[in-house]
């Protein structure tokens, strides 16, 4: 029996010693015991803390959040499943805290990818730090976007997957597609996996292409069925996620809207996904590609603390000077206004900065690699830019916008800039293996290397004639403008002037930086046809160049600054303010608090603690939605008392105050009975209608519902109904009248799970005052119970078992496919 041979494993175990070094130096603070401040992150931490709480007094999650917006599905705060798969997020990583963790993954799943295509040790390296440290992944961690990044991070990997199985290693191919499916869909981060799919698609059809021409139908159907099958388990292992996110989004403002407003009136509405303005926002300008190879090519952000602004040597400050304005005051102004002029607006917090050199490195790639990964990579990749440009390309992204599948479901075009993150390294790899380490490929270099010099010089020419030719201008300038204009006597267009100047010395400055990192690579490939230095050593130099340049601008986006103490950080975000403090201890079980500071509708701070009006996430319901624009915003006290909004939270008004709670003694609490319905013909004339109304005694439903409320409330002084029992999932009501009465409650209503019983009967209820629950109950003495009980939630674990074992079975599959190569190799010898 042949022995094995464990040196072969060193390359790799050297490569994974690398990517934890490098991980663990840039993320250096956390070794001293600090925490990433992550804005997105704190803001999950109030919104789940209520969960949290809750799981540790019940043992297990609450399907139902009544901490935010008056109450929404906690599965989409934080979900809890069952599996009977291992935590391979935590095998894979090691267990490693964050941030090392994400660039650590990255590289691991890029490694994987560039072993699959039998890349050399060096070249995968570098193409796996490449790929990790784009500046894109530092910027998204560094302000808490964890599941988008796992995303990115998983995409390589089930890429090697596919060309496993493409490349007819149909077994092993299976089995890897189906772990990193579950992983590259189980993060949730739907918009990457739809970015994935475009890489997907770009990949089988240049493959397809190929099989048809050799008429290899055999391997075209077990290859479509594997790959399939893959993302099947990959689809049943998060049904979980998906099914109730599935279910939810129906509901949102991401599956259309019921009214909309045009001309200053409230029309109807039904929409599918987002309207196009909200779905187009952070839309990249036509040039912000150029940030791939220029970090600086649009200045460098905006909102972030690490902005690129005018200092004292700008034009721009020497413009505010020329106008009289003291030296002093012209340097503080310019350290206020950004330099950023891209499109990402109203705000971006970096730009994704490929590397200069892995941008060489493609362009040598698509002058030497085969048409096999040639053609397909750069589809992908002029098809994410055009993606990227959203509104400022809107023809071609209003026809993708209105008919491609999912796509009106999300927002910000720019992060389609994903793809080419993917795809650049990935040609760089391919590119460099063929030249340095492919039998043949010094004399195919020498025959291309002339053409390699002119694509190079032909990109390089086409980005000074931008700089030469481009508009620096951007609508932030507006505001400039008018600054000058009104304070300077006219000197907005002067000053909008300078500021164009020096974006355009900015950009040119980034674009002797760009080629000076380009003539070092073409001058590492030069040396390699010309001297006798072993290609290890060429590409060492390349790696290690291009690392430090890509660790040095993303110390930018992320460094010291971005961590703080654990008890810093918990102290500064979650102790209770005087306010907060003094409500806390009104204990009875339902109420709900406003908080007046701020933005309302985008902080959790407050629900850490308290059930609230208000809240954080991007995915709120439309109804509720509906209800803040057109009710809430405009302080409609009856909106606020059948929310049961007991305490307002007023800010603090001027310096060294306190924030106030103002108590509400109009809330009406968490039901009661009214004495009319008022039926309204849809969901326009139901929010009319409650722009002057009492919720005590007139509750407006849709003509749709009438069917469940078959006569209007009797007249009964003494009818009563009161809360008894309050759980996230389960709440109970009594009552008790004369003559059939009609209960409104203090609930969010949402169909989709949420069932009510009377006398353990269950019955139908019906959507009242536009957001609430409203219920018709016989005369007598009632128990009332409404119980969150999803069948997507029931139906996605089911779903997720089945998944489970699959991947089990892919695995012994794998197992069993290893012993008999093995078995055939040892017969051989």
């Amino acid at each position: 029996m042949k022995k094995f041979n464990w040196k072969s494993i060193l390359p790799h175990v050297a490569a994974v010693a690398i990517f934890l070094l490098i991980a663990t130096l840039f993320s250096k603070p956390v070794l001293e015991g600090k925490v990433l401040s992550q804005l997105d992150i704190t803001q999950w931490k109030g919104m789940s803390q209520s969960a949290f709480e809750y799981k540790e007094k019940h043992g297990h999650m609450p399907l139902w959040n009544t901490h935010l917006f008056s109450g929404m599905p906690n599965y989409q705060v934080a979900l809890e499943g069952h599996n009977i798969l291992p935590n391979i997020n935590a095998v894979l990583t090691l267990g490693l805290p964050k941030p090392i963790n994400f660039f650590f993954l990255a590289c691991i799943c890029f490694y994987i990818l560039c072993v699959v295509l039998g890349s050399n040790t060096v070249v995968a390296i570098l193409g796996s730090l490449a790929f990790a440290y784009c500046s894109y992944d530092p910027i998204i961690i560094s302000v808490g976007h964890e599941s988008k990044m796992w995303a990115i991070a998983y995409m390589p990997a089930l890429l090697a997957g596919l060309v496993l199985l493409y490349e007819k290693k149909y077994v092993a191919g299976f089995f890897v597609s189906c772990i990193f499916a579950t992983m590259e869909i189980g993060v949730n981060h739907p918009q990457i996996n739809f970015y994935f799919a475009i890489v997907a698609f770009f990949f089988t059809v240049s493959y397809a292409i190929t099989w048809i021409k050799q008429k290899e139908w055999r391997h075209i159907v077990i290859t479509a069925a594997l790959a399939l099958a893959a993302v099947g388990v990959g689809l049943a292992n998060s049904s979980l996620t998906l099914l109730t996110t599935a279910e939810y989004t129906k509901f949102t403002i991401r599956g259309g809207k019921l009214i909309d407003t045009a001309n200053g009136q409230l029309v109807k509405a039904k929409t599918q996904g987002l309207d196009e303005s909200y779905g187009f926002q952070y839309s990249a300008a036509k040039n912000e590609f150029l940030t791939f190879m220029i970090p600086d090519a649009m200045g460098r952000s905006y909102g972030n603390t690490t902005d690129k602004t005018f200092d004292e040597n700008s034009k721009f400050v020497q413009a505010l000077i020329s106008k009289g304005v003291p030296e002093n005051d012209a340097v503080s102004i310019g350290q206020n206004v950004r330099m950023y002029w891209g499109g990402i607006l109203p705000s971006t917090s970096g730009a994704v900065y490929l590397g200069a050199i892995i941008c060489v490195l493609f362009i040598i790639g698509m002058v030497i690699t085969d048409d096999k990964y040639r053609w397909w990579i750069l589809g992908a990749c002029v098809f994410a830019v055009m993606i990227s440009w959203g509104k400022n390309f809107a023809g071609f992204n209003r026809f993708l916008f209105n008919n491609l599948p999912m796509y009106n479901k999300f927002r910000a075009p720019s992060m389609a800039m994903v793809i080419p993150q993917l795809l650049f390294p990935l040609m760089a790899v391919l590119g460099l293996q063929k030249i340095f380490f492919t039998a043949g490929g010094k004399e195919l270099l020498k025959k291309n290397f002339k053409k390699i010099l002119i694509a190079v010089g032909a990109v390089f020419f086409i980005i000074i004639l931008m700089w030469l030719s481009g508009d620096y201008s951007s609508p932030l300038d507006m505001d400039v403008k008018a600054f000058g204009d009104s304070k300077l006597g006219g000197a907005g267009s002067g000053l909008t002037y300078a500021m164009q100047q020096d974006r355009k010395s900015l950009l040119g400055t980034g674009i002797l930086q760009a080629l000076g990192f380009a003539l070092i690579t073409i001058g590492i490939v030069y040396a390699f046809l010309k001297t006798a230095i072993k290609p290890v050593y060429l590409v060492g130099g390349l790696l290690l160049v291009n690392t430090i340049n890509l660790l040095y601008i993303d110390n930018i986006y992320l460094n010291q600054d971005n961590y703080q103490d654990s008890e810093s950080y918990t102290s500064d975000n979650f102790t209770p303010n005087a306010a907060e403090a003094q409500i806390l201890k009104d204990t009875t079980p339902h109420y709900r608090v406003l908080s007046l500071a701020g933005d309302r509708y985008n902080e959790s701070q407050t629900a850490y603690y308290l059930r609230c009006i208000g809240g954080y996430h991007p995915a709120k319901l439309s109804i509720y939605q509906d209800l803040i624009e057109n009710q809430i915003d405009k302080n409609n006290q009856g909106v606020l008392d059948m929310l049961d909004t007991k305490y307002l939270i007023a800010p603090p008004q001027q310096q060294g105050q306190q924030y106030t709670a103002i108590p509400r003694s109009s809330a009406l609490g968490a039901c009661w009975f009214v004495k009319e319905i008022k039926f309204v013909d849809g969901p326009v004339e139901e929010m009319k209608a409650l722009d002057n109304f009492s919720p005590a005694q007139t509750a407006f439903v849709e003509n749709e519902f009438k069917a469940d409320v078959p006569q209007q409330p009797g007249a009964d002084s003494a009818a009563t109904i009161k809360l008894t029992a309050y759980d996230a999932d389960d709440i109970t009501y009594t009552s008790s009248s004369t003559t059939p009465q009609f209960a409104v409650l203090s609930e969010i209503y949402y169909p989709a799970g949420w069932n009510a019983y009377i006398d353990g009967k269950k019955v139908n209820y019906v959507k009242t005052n536009y957001v609430l629950r409203g219920l018709y109950v016989p005369a007598g003495n009632h128990t009332i119970t409404f119980k969150f009980e999803p069948e997507s939630y029931k139906k996605g674990q089911e779903y997720t078992y089945i998944g489970n074992s699959l991947v089990w079975l892919s695995f012994l599959l794998f197992l069993w496919s290893l012993w008999k190569g093995q078995k055939k190799k040892n017969i051989a010898a």
